[in-house]
């Protein structure tokens, strides 16, 4: 951000007029005093502003650029641009599937015989929700988990029990709700969570036994007291004829780097490709990012012979230095591979050219081999990271420099309030002086009318 300085040439009211009676231009004689004794230190501190603050926006530039370089490297660095995978089922209504970086590219047929589920149960029905059930103690539990309500006669109501298993804070897994059917109103059971082990169980005891009514374990066989709508059950498939299952119908453990999406039954195929089409937009990506780091460079360093004009950092041993680094390393080689074995070539004016027919032939494999050149201690990534985290960033060289740039020009906001003060105190002193002067100067003028008044009325006497 430019920075300015207040270089105004200070006035006071009193240079508003010409002398008192001598005629003398007391205004226009102090400006141009003052202004001729101001205008060599303004202009140094006018010019050094000017360079500093074209360095302060060159300075943005360079690290933006960086900056820029240092985000198209990302995707590149963790390898997830070399590990995408493209995947399809033959029939999504039954199935669908999401790839992970460890897939492996292949085919697999699944064949759904049973969805998961979770238990819902119904009670007997009540004249309504406000109808009192019991008092006592409901005891809810799944798995290992277990909640105790408790129902005295200021919550015994179908309604109060549906609300206080809902808002207890120990609830294991279990919403409740109210039905109404023909027959009256139903409180409904239903587990939050899918799988034969999530199915739950109600009991009571103590009070007037009116909780009972309540009361459901699919494994005691009878004193059951609420109706299954659905049960709870377990997803049951195969894959390519092996015989597996799950608790919910998101499956992320049955195929290596694949998540299975259940939704209906029957059969699909999913297939698994490698996809490189991440891959060549990150290449792209890091090679026009590159490339706009060189533009930048360029048109920061270069000397117009015609207009005789020089770039803002022409010369800069910092923004050379990077440059350098860039090209050397771009250039060079990473666990024993070029970039131009992928696709990727240094031209002679310093940007970078992407060869699509090299490039779609060197990820062919899966992108191993264009993943090898970028990754471990000293692949392209970790030799370009190190550098780019050296440059940019709070702690970064560009971020040194911008930062004494920065103090530079507070620096010569000093130096011009106190050279404004300093012209301020000198335009009041030679206001002062010569308004004595042109006071004197009247009086002299005042006198001299006076005497020769004097010296007309003597002479015409004598002429008489």
């Amino acid at each position: 951000m430019a920075i300015t300085v207040n270089s105004a040439t200070p006035t006071t009211g009193l240079l508003t007029s010409m002398g008192v009676g001598s005629g003398l231009d007391v205004a226009t004689l102090v400006t141009q005093l003052v202004n001729a004794k101001k205008a060599p230190q303004q202009n140094q501190i006018t010019d050094q502003a000017q360079t500093a603050n074209t360095q302060l926006s060159a300075l943005g530039q360079v690290s933006a650029a960086l900056s820029a370089l240092q985000s198209a490297m990302a995707s590149i660095s963790d390898g997830s641009a070399f590990s995408a995978h493209s995947v399809s089922s033959s029939d999504t209504t039954i199935l669908n599937a999401t790839a992970t970086g460890s897939a492996v590219a292949g085919s697999y047929k699944i064949e759904v015989t049973q969805l998961a589920s979770a238990l819902k149960a119904s009670s007997g029905a009540f004249t309504g929700s406000s109808t009192t059930v019991g008092t006592g103690t409901l005891t809810i539990a799944v798995g290992g988990q277990t909640m105790n309500l408790s129902i005295d006669g200021s919550n015994n109501s179908l309604a109060s029990i549906r609300d206080a298993i809902n808002k207890a804070s120990d609830n294991p897994g279990v919403s409740a709700t109210i039905v109404n059917g023909t027959d009256g109103a139903h409180l409904v059971l239903s587990g939050t969570r899918t799988g034969a082990a999530n199915g739950f169980t109600v009991s009571s005891s103590g009070g007037d036994g009116g909780l009972a009514a309540l009361n459901y374990d699919a494994s005691a066989g009878s004193g059951n007291n609420l109706t299954v709508i659905t049960a709870a059950s377990d997803a049951l498939y195969t894959i390519d004829g092996l015989a597996a299952n799950s608790a919910g119908n998101s499956i992320s453990t049955a195929i290596d780097g694949l998540t299975l999406n259940l939704s209906a039954l029957g059969t699909s195929t999913v297939s698994v490709a490698n996809d490189p089409s991440k891959a060549t937009s990150a290449l792209t990506n890091l090679v026009n990012t590159y490339n706009s780091f060189v533009g930048i460079y360029q048109n920061l360093t270069k000397y117009d012979a015609t207009t005789k004009t020089a770039g803002a950092m022409i010369g800069d041993a910092t923004l050379n230095g990077i440059n350098s680094t860039l090209s050397r390393i771009i250039g060079g080689s990473a666990n024993g591979a070029t970039l131009s074995s992928i696709g990727i070539s240094l031209q002679v004016d310093g940007t970078l050219k992407l060869d699509s027919d090299t490039l779609n032939a060197a990820l062919a494999d899966g992108g191993k081999q264009v993943s090898d050149v970028f990754g471990g201690d000293n692949g392209f990534s970790a030799q370009l990271g190190a550098q780019l985290t050296n440059w940019v960033g709070d702690s970064g060289v560009l971020a040194g420099r911008t930062d004494s740039i920065s103090q530079q020009l507070k620096d010569l906001g000093d130096q011009q309030d106190a050279l404004n003060a300093r012209m301020d105190s000198l335009t009041a002193r030679y206001q002062a002086q010569f308004t004595a002067l042109d006071t004197l100067m009247s009086k002299l003028n005042s006198t001299s009318s006076y005497l020769t008044q004097q010296f007309d009325a003597l002479t015409n006497s004598n002429k008489k």
